[in-house]
């Protein structure tokens, strides 16, 4: 099949304002006869619900929590990116997208991201429009701090908070069209399918999560805006029900999944500290502004720091490897998240690492507080230190924090065209859900510009060229595809409720999560990655013959719900594993052992991997099978990526 991504034609900074006069409208009058459907509230969920629905569509908007309030888009710290320059150090949208590009290295498609770069400036003024509280400089402009893989200042932010007064910004649209009766919310809902009527995605059937009820919902057309997936590895920094069964289950009804493999180490997290937890937790990017990462520079003081012989503040600066600074000299800290994250396992790998488990390097506030004075480094980054107190007991003012990378964000996800459209007409993929605009490795402060853009930006305008297609003809729920699709869930449903073997199912992603972080996590290996598929088979056997599911449909089951959700992990799991397996290349978090270069940076395979492998469901238990589309770059040209 060939994959058309339906790109604009014409020059690079013309193509989505040219696009957007080619694409059909909906008159006003006639919006209010077309019912859209959106699954997920959080940035890109409720841009796009508050949008559409101040345009004049009916939006019915679904999300698991108990309030859109709570959408792990609150969890974002350290900012959103935009191309406003109002530092004056050379920004501007062409160097906002080549950085995004490079940051990627080389696996984004040119024009979703240049258009990504155009919008961002568009995000920060309605975002202050609805209130969004960003800091300010002393001149009374918004001020800005740098991120990783950046040499200027374009990072916009509301102290460590950044996440969530966005999404506040963007609840506050949300409920006004509540208000109104044009948006129709549905919480406590999980989505568990989609509905296609002649191939179009016409609906979808959910679970009431206090109920049981199995429900379906009809709609001209379906947007899910349902996160990433880095809970497949069972440890991660989202928020443990975070999941991948909506667009999972959207990729068995025939969307394809594009770039699995792709997923993000955060350089920045609190270590783990032992098999008790159930979640990681990030400490902002933005720290690296200020906070200096380093590690003993000889085992000997690395076991005496361990051993709390020597505490941090007593090993002397030549004792001590600032290691980033030392091997990056133009981006220091700031290199992106991707390579941070690699040289901090070398140092752990080297045998240098520092904490009692000896998995963290230090990240130290020291010169800053020495410079700036305390109080300006809790005016910038308090509520952060605050955090890692009390998760640690140790107070970052007066010793180091202890980082090491764990896996945050999600480059892969549902392949869609420069319309924001999966393969199956009708059902669209935004912001996290999808692959577009990240390539292998993501930007800090881009997946909040990512969310927001695709909600407030792009959909109300492709959408709107699909709808005015295909006529605003009631959808008929009685088409016996509702009818089929709702039984099939119902089924779905009692096969988990019937498994009462002795496993719990948390025991079971707690193991997924194990091979996936040592066979497909930070370094991978063609003979890790086939044992790594071994064992998701035998663990996905196992699943279905010795899980233990307790209680009934019909209330609030948290076992029934995990159950669906890991067990759509392990087919994924699987997915990821083949996908690694055959990208035989380095590039961005995707590291290869046999693909490196004499410095060990990640080493990409142009002629050969300059596509997005988008994958088909073939049915259950059989091999997906593999599609690609070519990466064309015209405006920049793919090398080496260095950031010395």
């Amino acid at each position: 099949m060939s994959l058309d991504a339906k790109i604009p034609q014409g020059p690079l900074a013309e193509k989505w304002s040219k696009h957007k006069f080619n694409l059909k409208l909906v008159n006003p009058a006639n919006k209010r006869k077309y019912d859209v459907i959106v699954v997920g509230t959080g940035l890109a969920g409720a841009s796009a619900a508050a949008s559409l629905a101040e345009l004049g569509y009916n939006v019915k908007a679904f999300c698991f929590q108990d309030s859109p309030r709570r959408a792990h888009s609150i969890a974002a710290q350290g900012g959103i990116n935009a191309a406003k320059n109002y530092q004056n150090d050379g920004d501007s949208v062409y160097r906002l997208f080549y950085d995004t590009i490079k940051g990627g290295d080389y696996r984004a498609r040119e024009a979703n991201v240049h258009r990504l770069a155009e919008v961002s400036v568009n995000i920060i003024d309605q975002c202050v429009a609805q209130g969004v509280p960003f800091a300010r400089e002393y001149g009374g402009l918004l001020d800005n701090r740098s991120f990783g893989g950046s040499q200027v200042s374009r990072t916009f932010y509301a102290r460590g908070q950044t996440g969530q007064q966005l999404l506040l910004g963007a609840y506050s649209a949300l409920n006004r069209q509540i208000h109104k009766g044009k948006v129709k919310m549905y919480t406590r809902s999980e989505m568990l399918d989609v509905v296609t009527v002649d191939g179009h995605a016409k609906g979808i059937i959910t679970r009431n999560l206090v109920t049981g009820e199995i429900d379906t919902h009809s709609g001209h057309a379906v947007l899910l805006c349902t996160g990433g997936y880095g809970n497949v590895f069972y440890l991660s920094t989202n928020a443990i029900g975070s999941n991948v069964t909506a667009a999972w289950r959207a990729h068995k009804r025939g969307a394809f999944f594009a770039n699995p493999c792709y997923t993000q180490i955060h350089p920045t997290c609190i270590p783990v500290s032992g098999d008790h937890q159930s979640k990681l937790t990030l400490m902002s990017e933005s720290l690296r502004n200020d906070g200096r990462v380093w590690a003993p520079k000889t085992q000997e003081t690395a076991e005496k720091l361990r051993t709390k012989q020597v505490t941090a503040a007593q090993v002397a600066e030549e004792d001590r490897d600032y290691f980033l600074e030392r091997k990056y000299p133009s981006f220091g800290n700031l290199v992106p998240r991707d390579v941070a994250s690699r040289n901090a396992k070398e140092m752990v790998d080297d045998g240098r690492g520092v904490g009692g488990s000896g998995i963290a390097v230090f990240l130290d506030f020291a010169d800053a507080i020495k410079r700036l004075g305390q109080p300006a480094v809790a005016a910038k980054y308090g509520n952060l230190f605050d955090m890692y107190y009390q998760i640690t007991n140790e107070d970052p003012y007066t010793q180091p924090m202890r980082i090491y990378p764990a896996v945050h964000y999600t480059m892969g996800g549902l392949w869609v065209d420069y319309n924001l459209s999966t393969n199956v007409p009708g059902l669209y993929a935004l912001g996290e859900c999808n692959f577009s605009d990240h390539g292998a490795n993501r930007l800090g402060a881009s997946a909040l510009m990512q969310g927001l853009s695709d909600g407030y930006f792009v959909i109300p305008f492709t959408l709107g060229d699909y709808l005015a297609t295909i006529g605003p003809k009631p959808v008929d729920t009685s088409h016996p595809a509702f009818a089929q699709t709702k039984q099939d869930v119902i089924d779905h449903v009692n096969k988990l409720l019937a498994l009462k073997g002795t496993k719990t199912v948390n025991e079971y992603h707690r193991d997924l999560g194990h091979i996936m972080w040592e066979y497909c996590g930070m370094a991978r290996t063609e003979e890790g990655l086939t044992k790594a598929k071994g064992l998701i088979q035998a663990l996905k056997a196992d699943f279905w013959k010795n899980a233990l599911v307790v209680g009934a449909n019909d209330e609030v089951n948290a076992s029934l719900e995990r159950a669906g959700r890991v067990a759509d992990f392990i087919e994924l799991g699987e997915l990821m594993v083949d996908d690694a397996q055959m990208r035989k290349e380095s590039c961005g978090g995707h590291f290869r052992l046999e693909s490196q270069t004499e410095e060990g940076e990640a080493m990409r395979n142009d002629e050969v991997f300059s596509f997005v492998g988008a994958w088909e469901y073939k049915g259950e238990n059989q091999q997906e099978e593999l599609h690609k589309e070519a990466l064309n770059f015209e405006f920049v040209h793919p090398s080496q990526r260095s950031y010395k």
